[in-house]
């Protein structure tokens, strides 16, 4: 075994894999400004194997040798050898490094696992289905949950591959808070290897901004309270997921989410998990039958501290993380402040004004407001005063007392009935809230608009929010409240 000096004069001088990148190849590049280090690593695929590794780098001795190591052991390996490369093993094969150069193997290790990402993002076939065994691909955010997902999956005999999506990058928010960041790309990385699991990336930061992210500034511009992860979960992030599975010979996808998948004779649909505390199906409503017949949810019979249990007992570090309640784009940034920079609703001066018209406050903009809201009015008034109504046009806010709120009848946009409408007995207006007895009429499919009786009154219902369709604990639609 060659001593640390030796590694690293042999990959000093190693020039055999240094060079431009190989035609079609696949590159990612990792460095730290303020150190000027720099290594870039490219990756020519061939029928899931890494067929030819090339480098290049910038800056001191450890961080050439760590370029020509990274390439070094990825090249010849399969697409899921190499996605089990970290720092740990790079640091390994130079022998070691000092404190001072340990930041030389990070940036090998970074701009290989970008270089997978970009594979991962190809839309090539990266694997085949494994001989005699289940391959499951496991979504891990950096949290708990998540990764105690991928330990079950791991404990019940599935070959797992861990996936993360890079969603947003902003200097503003909190990446270390965000389920979807750099900073949380790298901790799930460091988590997954810990298990023993390759780990790739998903990059989907472009489709997230347009769908999910245009969606909801658009919708505060109208007026409405849209809900965001809704349409995350159901357009961009699982789906997405799924394609990669089937590019890795995965037959299934796991998340650490909280819902079960139940099937009534008629195809898979959603289902309340065992802890009701937890139940995410909310979120998760706008899924397709053939999406959640893919999709294996290990947490679904757990609740949350028997999951932080055995967290604890297989001493995975994120054992007692803290949940972030943010939206992954708001992590540690105000809507306020997210409003004014992305969508220039900055303060707009407006008529706050009671159900006859007349004014009763000023506010600071509509798009600060939705309906049911009692707090930060700041209106004095001799009762409790709630938002009834937002006027996008008029940049007007409608308050009255919470019977005002009162509604027997809720109208729905772009609603989906997975079963006939006969089917419907409940229906959840808002995430955390409970369900409330309905009744509805149409037969499945699209409806462009619904209307739903409530059997007793809803108050603060939102348009742009989700209504969630059930049949007891089954989700057997999902829509939009309209104005």
């Amino acid at each position: 075994m060659k001593t640390s000096v030796e590694a690293l004069e042999h990959y000093l001088h190693d020039g055999s894999r240094r060079g431009p990148a190989p035609e079609g190849a696949f590159s990612g590049a990792a460095g730290g400004a303020q150190c000027g280090d720099l290594v870039r690593l490219s990756l020519a695929v061939e029928r899931g194997r890494v067929a030819a590794a090339r480098f290049d780098a910038e800056g001191c001795a450890a961080t050439t040798a760590a370029g020509a190591a990274a390439a070094e052991a990825a090249e010849g390996a399969s697409v899921l050898e190499a996605a089990r490369i970290g720092p740990a093993g790079i640091c390994a094969a130079l022998g070691g490094l000092s404190p001072q150069g340990r930041h030389a193997v990070e940036f090998a290790a970074d701009a290989l696992h970008r270089a997978l990402a970009v594979a991962a993002s190809s839309g090539e076939v990266l694997a085949d289905p494994p001989a005699g065994a289940e391959r499951v691909l496991v979504a891990m955010s950096g949290g708990v949950d998540s990764a105690v997902a991928a330990l079950l999956e791991q404990r019940r005999g599935a070959e797992v591959v861990a996936v993360t999506l890079k969603l947003w990058a902003d200097r503003h928010t909190d990446g270390a808070r965000s389920c979807c960041s750099p900073e949380a790309v790298l901790g799930a990385r460091g988590l997954a290897h810990r298990l023993g699991l390759p780990h790739l990336t998903l990059d989907l930061e472009t489709a997230f901004r347009d769908t999910v992210v245009e969606g909801f500034l658009r919708g505060h511009e109208a007026g409405r309270t849209p809900n965001p992860c809704v349409v995350c979960n159901g357009e961009v992030r699982l789906d997405a997921m799924l394609a990669l599975a089937r590019r890795l010979g995965a037959s299934a996808l796991a998340t650490g989410h909280y819902a079960r998948v139940a099937d009534d004779g008629a195809g898979p649909l959603l289902a309340a998990p065992a802890d009701a505390a937890k139940d995410q199906t909310y979120m998760l409503s706008a899924l397709r039958p053939d999406s959640l017949a893919r999709l294996r949810f290990p947490l679904a019979e757990l609740t949350k501290p028997q999951v932080r249990a055995i967290a604890t007992e297989a001493e995975l570090p994120v054992a007692t993380k803290r949940e972030s309640q943010d939206l992954c784009f708001l992590a540690g940034d105000g809507k306020r402040s997210f409003l004014a920079r992305h969508a220039r609703l900055c303060e707009r001066p407006g008529e706050i004004v009671d159900a006859g018209g007349r004014v009763v406050g000023r506010h600071r903009g509509h798009h600060n407001f939705t309906v049911g809201q009692r707090r930060g009015l700041g209106v004095a008034a001799a009762r409790p005063l709630y938002v009834l109504a937002t006027d996008a046009d008029a940049n007007r806010v409608v308050v009255g007392p919470r019977a005002a709120l009162a509604t027997l009848q809720v109208n729905l946009r772009d609603a989906v009935l997975l079963r006939g409408g006969d089917r419907v007995d409940r229906v959840k207006l808002r995430y955390r809230s409970r369900p409330i007895g309905c009744a509805v009429e149409g037969a499945a499919g699209r409806h462009p608009e619904l209307r739903i009786e409530l059997a007793e009154p809803a108050y603060g219902v939102a348009p742009g929010q989700t209504a969630c369709l059930m049949a007891g604990d089954l989700v057997v639609g999902h829509a939009t409240i309209a104005a």
